[in-house]
């Protein structure tokens, strides 16, 4: 990764036009656990794979509430995603003292984008290395957003970011067609069975995973522990038909037609 003298700052150019210090901020975010955003037509909903540092410690909280109508996950250095939590708390509760009212989703993001692209252009700062999923509810209904450390964001419909994402991702250009229609429950399920796809070793339970979600309410809620695990359940049973489904398939396939000789060794 090193680039001799064209990564010592934020601000040098290399001979190609890149700014490495950026481009080393983004991989931070790649090599973070995995993120995983869906919305509907009615709500939108955040789902991460939290890490611990080993055994004896505890988990890593990775979805944070930043006001009662919207919260972020993050994927990369959790410090720089407590210093924009705090930023975007502080603008959510200046917004409502003087306007008396939420504000509004891509408002928000669009502030996080400028902060983060000022730190692109001096020299005596760096950028942040963290990228942010960002779900809301405002007047215009379910909102998921991504931001980057190089000051860019974007709505989507679905979105993954962190490590080993590219096979979530492969999940939700799949599906992504049936989201608007879906209910509440059947949205984590997605958002959930693409987590999935991001694990390496071990199995999603209650323990390693979060849920964020936000609906015609208004509330965003984080569930964690045991408020997770009937929807990792509802996952597991889910995949245990699909496999019995499967065998049978496979069975059927098998199976030689009416009438026909069976093979003889």
């Amino acid at each position: 990764m090193f680039r001799n003298q064209y990564d010592t700052d934020v601000v040098t150019w290399s001979p190609q036009g890149r700014l490495h210090q950026v481009e080393y901020a983004m991989e931070a975010v790649k090599q973070g656990s995995a993120a995983v955003g869906v919305r509907s037509g009615t709500h939108a909903v955040l789902t991460t794979l939290k890490r611990a540092a080993s055994d004896l410690s505890d988990y890593q909280r990775k979805i944070f509430a930043i006001d009662e109508h919207l919260g972020i996950a993050i994927a990369g250095l959790t410090a720089d995603a407590r210093v924009l939590c705090k930023y975007m708390r502080t603008e959510c509760l200046n917004h409502r003292y003087v306007y008396e009212a939420p504000l509004q989703v891509g408002r928000l993001v669009s502030q996080v984008g400028d902060k983060s692209q000022a730190c692109t252009q001096k020299s005596w700062l760096r950028p942040y290395g963290v990228g942010l999923l960002v779900a809301g509810y405002d007047q215009t209904g379910p909102h998921i957003y991504q931001t980057c450390p190089s000051g860019n964001f974007f709505e989507y419909k679905a979105i993954t970011i962190g490590a080993r994402s590219q096979s979530a991702k492969t999940y939700l250009e799949k599906n992504f067609t049936e989201f608007e229609a879906c209910e509440l429950d059947q949205l984590v399920k997605h958002a959930l069975t693409a987590l999935k796809e991001t694990v390496q070793s071990g199995e999603l339970n209650a323990k390693n995973c979060s849920i964020g979600m936000v609906g015609p309410d208004g509330i965003f809620k984080v569930l964690d522990g045991a408020d997770v695990k009937p929807y990792i359940d509802m996952l597991d049973s889910d995949s245990m038909v699909a496999d019995g489904d499967a065998a049978g398939d496979a069975a059927a396939a098998d199976a030689p037609a009416d009438g026909a000789a069976p093979m003889q060794e």
